[in-house]
């Protein structure tokens, strides 16, 4: 479902950073497009209102990942009270990462093509969110000769490659790898 008023939520959006600037003490600039004006950076656009981050505190948003860039984003999400499914309606971008970050996929799906074609043994990538595996899954759209899955569930869930037309094939799930937890 579409966010029904653009400005509204664009407003919205620009108190939180503002408040989060003030509050949090962090030194952001920010240009919120919404509508056509919109444009996702990572080349899947289905963002209705795109957020972009500047300024000296960006690095703080795309450490461990981007963990804290797509904070920002759930956030906004509930701010605006958006379904789960439609949280990818806001879009959160610094520094450029989010295109970077699409390239980089990139590179690891057809390398991960790659190896699948020449070994005829699927490939199974780590435990993502689904926004990561839908990402994967549409990296790997046009390469040809391999197939995707979700498999797993919850947190464990992962995107698989199979040769193509043998996804019948058993895979070995990912180990899960080590966040920040202490050692015991």
């Amino acid at each position: 479902m579409p966010i029904d008023d653009l400005q509204q939520a664009a407003q919205k959006i620009a108190t939180f950073l503002a408040s989060l600037n003030k509050l949090g003490g962090l030194r952001l600039k920010y240009r919120i497009s919404a509508g056509d004006g919109a444009s996702d950076s990572d080349g899947l656009n289905r963002s209705q209102i795109n957020v972009e981050l500047a300024g000296p505190d960006v690095l703080l948003l795309t450490q461990h990942n981007g963990e804290l860039l797509r904070a920002l984003e759930t956030i906004a999400a509930q701010i605006l009270r958006l379904d789960q499914r439609e949280q990818d309606l806001v879009s959160f971008d610094a520094g450029n990462f989010k295109a970077l970050q699409a390239q980089e996929l990139q590179l690891r799906a057809q390398t991960a093509a790659e190896k699948v074609i020449a070994s005829g043994i699927p490939y199974a990538f780590p435990p993502t969110n689904s926004r990561e595996r839908r990402l994967l899954h549409m990296a790997f759209k046009d390469i040809e000769g391999v197939e995707t899955a979700s498999n797993g569930e919850g947190p464990d869930r992962f995107l698989a490659v199979y040769p193509a037309g043998k996804t019948h094939l058993p895979v070995t799930p990912p180990t899960k790898p080590r966040g920040f937890e202490r050692r015991r």
